[in-house]
């Protein structure tokens, strides 16, 4: 599984945010995507590499522009993961 952490300027509300996280469902096969005006991100889960070019496209044609892509293999978290 990879955790992408996408920069994204633009977003002002919540709205923006739902705004966001519909484009990437719409285009992209994830898990899970949440993101955060008050940080400027979004973060997404995956379980195959995504294609950063059509990420950012997805999101820029909603209006916001992406500063930066990071993507990371995904650790869980949480009380019963304990480094596993």
């Amino acid at each position: 599984m990879l955790q992408y952490t996408v920069t994204v300027e633009g977003m002002a509300c919540s709205m923006c945010e739902a705004h966001v996280n519909e484009a990437v469902r719409r285009a992209l096969r994830v898990k899970k995507v949440t993101s955060s005006h008050i940080k400027g991100e979004t973060k997404i889960l995956a379980e195959q590499e995504l294609a950063e070019d059509a990420l950012r496209r997805a999101i820029e044609a909603t209006g916001y522009r992406v500063l930066s892509v990071r993507v990371e293999p995904y650790r869980k978290k949480g009380l019963f993961f304990l480094g596993r």
